[in-house]
């Protein structure tokens, strides 16, 4: 099954801010100071945040990835 889901709407203030809707911060568990990236496309419009600690963990996830590969490659003898 999908773990997908439709919060709702937020409004863009008149200085930029968004509100996220209250059961998106907490089945998210979004808290008051914490530290969300923004990510979109300016081609399609699409617009989203990813945690910071979940940012953190992708790209650690990345990194051991590609030193795996680099290994591997090294193993193979292949440039």
């Amino acid at each position: 099954m999908h773990d997908k889901k439709l919060y709702g709407t937020a409004m863009v203030g008149t200085k930029g801010q968004i509100v996220i809707p209250a059961d998106a911060r907490e089945e998210l568990g979004i808290t008051s100071g914490d530290r969300l990236y923004v990510v979109g496309s300016p081609k399609s419009g699409m617009v989203g945040f990813i945690q910071e600690e979940q940012l953190e963990a992708f790209i650690e996830r990345l990194n051991i990835n590609l030193e795996n590969f680099k290994s591997l490659k090294n193993k193979t003898g292949k440039e």
